[in-house]
């Protein structure tokens, strides 16, 4: 039997489940990504599939980019569904965990990852960077619901908004952590130039260039003359074309492509606010989304095992991974909130979900296919339990947690759950 013919029928099938599990998943305490690394972790298991599950660190440029690809459509995906104007004020606590929470996780764990696990600045440094981000794609479901629907509460907002633009603001700190390992040191590292470049213009970059280009791209969706509108296609691939766009004409400009797709898309958003083409683009994101992160974490539960990702674990790496999601993201992130005049079950719910995903691999990949780091497979086995971890109790509580969080504001939480339309009462 051909291997080529085994995989094109083991691919049908995950496609099958790509759209099954989510909907028999919803009542459950239990998601998506849980069933997908159990998936690939099972399957990893057969002497046949194992011995070809190689560790991802001998194939970062690979890893990289189809790490790449899910990451910028999840951010296409997660602007479009934001329905909240875009402000100062109106965003204020996504800047509280942008500039307060991510700064302080990064540090803490930097300075955890040196202490605890003995790396050196720049391995440490990108450890932390790697994990303070809260992943888009596997935060879809403590994000609010899709264009237009009354999911939009504080809590979902922020970690959507959050999710949105942290990935691509960790983007400074992993580039810092590049540029001290080729120094070797901060002797002789220049920090006006990583402030000028890596923080302030290619933040910028990305985000003006964004906007304009979602902007653009909006007037040709709703405001040519009716015949021409390009929204008169229906066709929610459109969403993927406005996505390449916005990422390869960031990325051209030496921009952060990450904060140029969210800003395409939130801007975007902004055009005809109402129009139902907004829906129809932010399904098909998302069901390319679902797609690509199952068979990326399905790939993610064979490396466990038959790759070897985490066979350099240690005692501290253990220790390090439960620090960092019980104590380190919750506490940066409820300081970050002190004085935000949100309720403390809000600020309890934005803390605790910082999800890690797969935006932690795209930033392994990436950085160790530029510079040389010490302790590699340390910084993966590490990386990859913190994400395993991450995967099981975030998925585990989410649905009770958000239930819970439902049922406090007055919403119908089973409905919701379930995507049911309740009949109206009689009178």
């Amino acid at each position: 039997m051909e291997t080529y013919v085994v995989v094109v029928a083991g691919f049908g099938v995950l496609v099958l489940l790509t759209a099954w599990l989510p909907m028999v998943l919803r009542a459950l305490p239990l998601s998506l990504p849980i069933c997908c690394v159990g998936i690939g972790a099972a399957l990893s298991v057969i002497p046949a599939i194992g011995e070809l599950t190689p560790h991802p660190g001998s194939h970062a440029k690979l890893i990289e980019h189809a790490t790449e690809a899910v990451v910028v459509i999840s951010l296409m995906g997660a602007g479009l569904k934001i329905d909240r104007l875009f402000g100062w004020r109106s965003w204020s606590v996504t800047w509280r965990l942008l500039g307060i929470g991510m700064p302080l996780t990064i540090l803490a764990l930097t300075a955890l990852g040196s202490a605890l696990l003995g790396l050196g600045l720049a391995s440490a440094l990108l450890l932390g960077s790697s994990l303070a981000p809260t992943d888009p794609v596997l935060a879809s479901d403590v994000q609010v619901g899709h264009p237009d629907e009354d999911h939009e509460d504080e809590p979902r907002f922020a970690l959507t908004s959050e999710a949105g633009l942290n990935d691509g603001l960790a983007f400074p700190f992993v580039n810092l952590a590049i540029a001290l390992a080729g120094t070797g040191g901060l002797a002789g590292f220049s920090w006006s130039h990583w402030l000028a470049v890596d923080v302030l213009w290619k933040i910028a970059v990305g985000a003006v260039l964004g906007a304009a280009i979602g902007r653009a791209l909006g007037w040709l969706m709703f405001h040519l003359p009716n015949l021409s509108k390009l929204s008169r296609t229906g066709d929610g691939f459109v969403a993927l074309g406005v996505t390449c766009i916005a990422y390869g004409c960031v990325q051209i400009v030496d921009g952060y492509g990450f904060v140029g797709v969210f800003a395409s898309a939130v801007a975007l958003r902004s055009s005809s606010r109402g129009h139902d083409y907004h829906r129809k683009m932010h399904d098909y994101a998302e069901e390319l989304e679902r797609l690509l992160m199952m068979v990326l974490l399905v790939g993610f539960g064979a490396v466990l095992i038959g790759g070897g990702l985490l066979n350099d674990l240690t005692w501290p790496a253990v220790a390090f991974a439960l620090v960092a999601l019980l104590i380190v993201r919750p506490l940066s992130c409820w300081i970050g909130l002190i004085g935000s005049g949100r309720s403390t079950e809000d600020r309890a719910v934005v803390s605790f979900f910082g999800i890690r995903g797969l935006g932690t691999v795209y930033y392994l990949a990436f950085a160790t296919g530029h510079a040389s780091f010490e302790g590699t497979d340390l910084l993966w086995s590490t990386a990859g339990l913190t994400v395993l971890i991450s995967i099981l109790l975030h998925g585990v509580t989410v649905t009770p947690v958000l239930r819970a969080l439902d049922r406090r504001m007055g919403r119908d939480t089973e409905s919701a759950q379930l995507d049911l339309t309740l009949p109206r009462p009689t009178a």
